[in-house]
């Protein structure tokens, strides 16, 4: 099925406009600010935000907060957001305004990246210290690529996504993706990262993971690295992921086994020294998950910290299922 003729007049108008073109070409590159775009388009800040409202208002668009800043993408879905997509990749590469915009937006993308850096590098120390008892990132990436396999995912979410690494790795297999995390400074590095990987089906966002902005039930494969043992309540977290699971779908939790290292409270902000398969297991019971698989990660290191990878499953299409087969069986 295709737009309606009003629709799609309405569509073409809105995008058809230079400016909102322009604006359309920037923001399937990735998630800008107004002040970006301003930056970029040369134009007044009210300009830019009346343009961007109409774009909003034919959900062309996404807009989402980030405490004092408005980010803004291309859509991801809809017959829309289509159609706007064919019109961008019908535009001439060796357009000199495009190119012009294409340029400035390198140039705003590196001032990101340079701020992100500085951030990285102010607390490098501290990470290379939690490096160096932890697994390495080589082991954990091949035991998740093992547990996930390679049936494509349609939508992916990383709680807690830190620096993107997740969204990094996963990005041949899922559709679209979006990370949420607490830190916004977190937030400049891993859109710093997804920038330099060039990877635009992934955003992130600011986002609280125990209350998540999300609608429930619209991802397929949720991951949760080295996150929960910094949290009062970790079973919150695993509720919440639930929440927002589909029916039949996977939720991979990456996190560190029981340990004593007691320092790790005051020193790094540990709330958790690690959790048990069972401790584990209930959690993801209580909310409909089932473990499908855990795999423990030792460091081989002396004094080295174990991680545990655990893989459920949401079990609704399975009860569904099983609902079915019971009432066929009675009818018969």
């Amino acid at each position: 099925m295709g737009l309606a003729l009003d629709t799609l007049v309405d569509v073409l108008k809105t995008a058809g406009e230079p400016t909102r073109f322009r604006l359309l070409a920037l923001l399937a590159a990735g998630d800008l600010t107004v002040t970006d775009l301003t930056e970029i388009l040369g134009q007044s800040q009210p300009r830019i935000s009346r343009h961007l409202k109409l774009l909003a208002e034919e959900a062309l668009i996404d807009r989402y907060q980030e405490g004092a800043w408005a980010y803004f993408r291309l859509k991801q879905e809809g017959k829309a957001a289509t159609l706007v997509r064919t019109l961008l990749a019908a535009a001439s590469e060796e357009d000199p305004v495009l190119l012009r915009d294409s340029e400035r937006l390198t140039m705003v993308k590196r001032l990101h990246a340079e701020r992100a850096q500085a951030y990285f590098s102010r607390n490098a120390s501290e990470w290379d210290e939690l490096r160096r008892l932890h697994i390495s990132d080589a082991a954990v990436e091949s035991a998740l690529l093992k547990l996930i396999g390679t049936t494509p995912v349609d939508a992916l979410l990383d709680l807690g996504t830190g620096t993107g690494w997740i969204l990094q790795l996963l990005s041949n297999i899922y559709r679209r993706a979006v990370g949420i995390d607490a830190s916004r400074d977190m937030l400049s590095v891993a859109r710093s990262n997804l920038d330099k990987a060039g990877i635009v089906k992934a955003s992130v966002r600011h986002g609280d993971i125990l209350n998540l902005p999300l609608e429930g039930q619209d991802f397929d494969l949720i991951t949760v690295h080295q996150v929960l043992h910094f949290l009062d309540q970790p079973e919150l977290a695993i509720a919440e992921a639930a929440r927002v699971l589909r029916p039949g779908g996977r939720l991979l939790i990456v996190d560190l086994a029981p340990h004593t290292l007691e320092y790790l409270r005051n020193d790094h902000a540990h709330v958790r020294l690690g959790f048990s398969h069972q401790v584990m297991a209930e959690w993801l019971e209580k909310v409909g998950l089932e473990v499908e698989q855990a795999i423990d990660l030792g460091s081989g290191k002396e004094g080295g910290l174990t991680a545990t990878v655990w893989l459920a499953r949401d079990r609704r299409l399975l009860i569904a299922a099983h609902h079915a087969s019971a009432q066929s069986q009675t009818v018969l």
